[in-house]
């Protein structure tokens, strides 16, 4: 094992590392003076900055938290590294050769850990970039085309493909010296009866890169019917990859999100790409996860969130997955100052399909045409009501209200009390006084931000849906018998419920963890169930959710013996799967109910026939 560093090649190191070029790549700064600069502090939240760092002395200090330190400190604090790995870091950056007080400096598999894993990030995301040129990634080639994108937009974000086989990357990552040891703490493998075999096989690719730059984790695209995984499979937590803790795109998107003091959140890599080729280069989106706290914080430092403008622009569809993921991120604009906004395309399009569809205009005249955070929320919120009724507009008022009481600019709130009103056929008084008696009631959870880390708090809460709720019940009782009794699944099931839309976002990340793996676990099929079972599922869950994963691994379920138990499972999941045809007949029928049949009659009869064959599936479903 490698001794100490020297202390001269520390000093050396540290001189000559430029510690404002370092921060840049974590936090938008500003001058404040001669030889002085200023941002929003990393290590805690703030409104106002005063993150201060002096390049001439080479040190930063916050006054609002006592932070302070030299390059290294920073490095180690914001990214958890060891003094050593930090300082071997900062040596490789410089191409400076260290010197150690006993032995000769570190072995190749000795370098830090971290940066061994970067390095090993980085060779995979060479090989996967490699591979998208070759004839067996036509299919992959075929994908990017049929979207827009051409060789060079895939070189610029460097998209690549995972070939077919079970270790293509394994050997090539073993042949550049990477130990077992170090790849299972890559995330890019699995481990079987056999060893180590690849995550990502027969996939588009996309690196995932941390703030400043460097690839942490990557994201896959299923591309042929006989891969039995998930759409997307992402990098499961490593000591580098924290999805509630990555933006994808924002290494290219920083700069511009700092210059413009604007923030577009979407909703996945392609849409990245087609905002960012389109023009709108401020355009990032998250990893598998809703738009979160912890996200916040990475955006609020670009933004310089101090008070003095910007904007956050949320891009979501206009069905009711879309209206969830909005009001969802409602739930979080208090812990903004910028202006929160969202942009939806009437026809549901996303901006990649916008893009195809109508050109690069399109999709910034889709951001220049966003309207309030708020407003969005009220609207979605008016349709979970029946406004025909007046028992339906007054508990409409009174979901409405608490929304309107959160409008941060106080001087709107009258204005869209009234606007309330008007789309509910109320009293514009008995609005107003409902939306005053929502201001004044304590709102759990929906305080100002701290003003530091509730590092010893623990895991934020997940606010689980409502189990009374039909459908919410219905979703977690076919959770309950997948996770409890996966080996009673045959492969339809399988498909079928992988094909489920699950209304609630919770189940929908249980779902897909439960999908990772099983896919992780394809060369040990007899392991799917039991405990390693669940062990699998856990990994590719955020803390949080742990518990309810546990939750709906140990609920009771409503059997006497074998029989019964196989009958209530299929059971269940048959319901599951009716439930969703009723609800696709029902959009079908509603449909048909408002059109116009002569004005569109191919379009009627399109209608018919898919009622016919939802009505196929319903019977074949009784049928098996």
């Amino acid at each position: 094992m490698a001794g100490l560093i020297r202390r001269e090649d520390i000093d050396e190191v540290r001189a000559r590392t430029d510690i404002k070029e370092i921060v840049d790549g974590y936090v938008t700064l500003k001058s404040a003076g001669i030889g002085s600069w200023k941002g929003l502090c990393p290590f805690h939240d703030e409104r106002s900055p005063s993150f201060h760092v002096r390049p001439q002395m080479g040190t930063y200090h916050c006054f609002g938290c006592d932070e302070s330190g030299d390059v290294i400190a920073f490095l180690m604090n914001i990214d958890h590294t060891t003094f050593a790995e930090t300082v071997e870091k900062l040596a490789a950056r410089l191409g400076y050769e260290l010197h150690y007080e006993q032995g000769s400096g570190p072995k190749k598999e000795e370098v830090g850990r971290r940066q061994r894993l970067l390095d090993a990030h980085k060779v995979a995301a060479e090989f996967f970039q490699r591979h998208l040129y070759t004839r067996q990634a036509a299919p992959a080639q075929q994908f990017l085309g049929e979207r827009g994108f051409d060789g060079e937009a895939a070189k610029r974000y460097g998209v690549g493909y995972a070939p077919r086989g079970w270790d293509h990357l394994l050997k090539h990552l073993r042949e550049r010296g990477f130990t077992d040891q170090e790849l299972k703490l890559t995330g890019m493998f699995s481990e079987g009866n056999r060893g180590l075999y690849d995550r990502f096989r027969g996939r588009l690719v996309w690196p995932i890169r941390a703030v400043a730059g460097e690839v942490i984790g990557f994201g896959a695209r299923k591309l042929f019917d006989d891969d039995p995984g998930p759409k997307y499979l992402n990098t499961p937590e490593t000591a580098l990859y924290k999805k509630s803790q990555v933006l994808y795109g924002i290494d290219l998107a920083k700069r511009e999100i700092a210059r413009q003091r604007r923030l577009v959140v979407v909703e996945g890599y392609t849409d990245v790409m087609a905002c960012h080729l389109a023009g709108v280069t401020t355009a990032v989106a998250t990893c598998g996860t809703a738009f979160g706290p912890e996200h916040i914080k990475i955006v609020r430092r670009f933004l310089s969130d101090d008070g003095g403008g910007g904007e956050v622009v949320f891009t979501f569809d206009g069905d009711a997955a879309g209206q969830k993921a909005a009001l969802r991120a409602f739930e979080e604009d208090q812990k903004f100052v910028a202006q929160t906004y969202v942009a939806v395309e009437p026809h549901g399009m996303d901006p990649c399909d916008l893009r195809l569809a109508r050109g690069d205009a399109a999709v910034a005249e889709l951001v220049e045409n966003r309207r309030p955070l708020f407003e969005f929320a009220i609207r979605a919120t008016l349709k979970n009501y029946d406004l025909d009724t007046i028992e339906g507009r007054i508990r409409a008022m009174r979901a409405c209200a608490p929304i309107v009481a959160r409008i941060r600019d106080r001087s709107l709130r009258p204005a869209y009390a009234r606007q309330l009103a008007g789309w509910l056929g109320l009293d514009p008084a008995e609005v107003q006084r409902a939306v005053d008696a929502a201001g004044r009631a304590p709102r759990e959870g929906r305080a100002e931000p701290p003003r530091q880390e509730p590092e010893t708090s623990g895991p934020p809460a997940v606010e689980l849906p409502d189990p009374r709720e039909p459908v919410a019940r219905m979703e977690r009782e076919a959770l309950e018998v997948v996770i409890q009794c996966p080996d009673l699944l045959g492969e339809e099931h399988w498909k079928q419920f992988g094909m489920y839309t699950f209304r609630y976002p919770v189940h929908a990340e249980v779902r897909d963890a439960v999908f990772t793996a099983r896919t992780d676990m394809e060369h040990n099929p007899g392991a799917v169930v039991g405990q390693p079972w669940v062990d699998a599922i856990r990994r590719g869950l955020p803390e949080p959710l742990h518990g309810y994963l546990a939750e709906l691994a140990v609920a009771p379920l409503p059997a006497a013996n074998q029989k019964q138990l196989e009958g209530y499972v299929i059971g269940i999941l048959i319901h599951l799967f009716e439930l969703q045809i009723d609800r696709r007949r029902s959009d079908r029928m509603s449909e048909m109910q408002r059109m116009d049949i002569n004005a569109d009659p191919e379009r009627y009869r399109q209608l018919h026939r898919e009622l016919l064959e939802l009505d196929a599936q319903r019977r074949s479903l009784r049928q098996d």
